[in-house]
């Protein structure tokens, strides 16, 4: 199995002035803590890295000091999540079927997630790693008027990886960049493209690194995990 981690963004929510995926976390960088995990994975065998020419030198410094038996391959990353992931599929190689799409800052993810969705993706064109919503949802318009509650039964949160057929995603990357069209996500082109996407249940710690709280929880949640 293929896997590729968008890692060019700049971490202004983290308050940060570069990548945040560099920021540390129990002494390793948050993008090592997805390494190892992916080192630990039965099912990928290949990784890829999409990022900036400026931070290359310096991932290429946490390579060495993991020393991983799986190819890494660095490529140039976007301006956008949307452009890296498309620069990230070009660079595949030529026999690849699959990919898992793993967002850097979800550094807790655990080679079990990682390994049950490559297994899922064996019987899907698309899927993601997601959880059910456990609050309350309102929609609401551009004055903060309540228009609507959609039923929690139905509402998910979309987590990484998210995991497709990589012919059908390329061209969905093109009909995007062929209609400009922008979203957040890899699942959101499918969707956009009548494919269909499947939920496989992800894991309640497998947060996204946005903010500094979100850097604090990872911390405990990594200390319990590992017995610190």
């Amino acid at each position: 199995m293929h896997f590729l981690i968008p890692a060019a963004g700049m971490g202004r929510r983290m308050g940060s002035q570069g990548n945040k995926l560099l920021l540390t976390l129990l002494g390793k960088p948050l993008l090592a803590w997805t390494l190892l995990a992916v080192e630990a994975s039965r099912k990928i065998n290949w990784v890829g890295i999409m990022a900036q020419p400026s931070d290359w030198a310096t991932i290429k410094e946490i390579l060495a000091t993991l020393s991983l038996t799986k190819p890494v391959q660095l490529i140039v990353g976007g301006a956008t999540r949307q452009e890296s992931v498309y620069n990230g599929l070009q660079a595949l190689p030529p026999d690849s079927e699959r990919v898992l799409i793993h967002d850097g800052a979800r550094c807790l993810a655990t080679s079990d997630l990682l390994d049950r969705c490559a297994e899922a993706l064996l019987n899907y064109p698309g899927l993601i790693a997601a959880v059910p919503v456990k609050d309350t949802i309102k929609v609401v318009d551009e004055t903060g008027l309540i228009q609507s509650t959609p039923p929690r039964s139905q509402l998910w949160a979309a987590q990484t990886p998210q995991g497709f057929e990589v012919q059908l995603l390329k061209h969905c990357h093109h009909q995007g960049r062929l209609l400009s069209w922008e979203v957040t996500d890899d699942a959101a082109l499918f969707e956009k493209c009548g494919l269909p996407v499947q939920i496989v249940a992800g894991e309640e710690t497998n947060l996204k690194v946005t903010t500094p709280v979100d850097l604090a929880l990872a911390e405990f949640i990594l200390r319990q995990r590992l017995g610190m």
